[in-house]
């Protein structure tokens, strides 16, 4: 819940189901959350899956000490980081990821692996998380495969060929 609570403050989303304490519902549509951030860090070659616990425990205890600098009683019900409302958890990784902080890189890992599992869907097969309706490829306009699964793109990205094809390239696109 803690490490959800801390991709969702990154990419924000909606929430799953009306008593969600990890996902604050800030923004409609799904976010970082939806789109796999914990399936993508549990991976090992995220290389964070050995560390995850240790990892909500730190954020766990910063959330503790944040709360109790500004004063506020956390809900005991849920982890400390899940417990604060989203102004808060925003506010503290403002904290974690600035320039000069010591566990700067740790944090920013994790905001990265949040990011790529909504921008880049890294830890699914492309064709297969646009079939599922990925909502960060969705929500960034990846366009869907051909019927046959190909992409194809028959206008060019820059709106005019940049050069011209190499004319050792073979009908399905590849070198020679």
């Amino acid at each position: 819940m803690t490490l959800e609570a801390f991709a969702d403050t990154i990419v924000p989303g909606e929430k799953r189901f009306p008593g969600d304490r990890a996902v604050a519902g800030v923004s409609t549509g799904g976010g970082a959350v939806a789109s796999g951030a914990l399936e993508l860090l549990d991976q090992s070659a995220s290389g964070y899956a050995a560390v995850l616990e240790p990892l909500a425990d730190a954020l766990n205890a910063h959330a503790t000490g944040y709360a109790t600098e500004a004063g506020i009683d956390l809900d005991p019900d849920v982890p400390p980081f899940a417990a604060l409302d989203h102004p808060h958890r925003t506010a503290l990784l403002q904290r974690l990821l600035a320039p000069g902080n010591p566990e700067k890189e740790m944090w920013v890992g994790l905001a990265l692996f949040s990011n790529m599992a909504f921008d880049s869907a890294a830890h699914l097969a492309t064709g297969e998380a646009m079939a599922a309706g990925h909502p960060g490829l969705a929500t960034i306009g990846i366009t869907r495969p051909d019927p046959d699964g190909l992409w194809r793109f028959p206008e060019y990205s820059y709106g005019r060929q940049l050069a011209p094809i190499h004319p050792g390239t073979t009908a399905t696109g590849s070198p020679s």
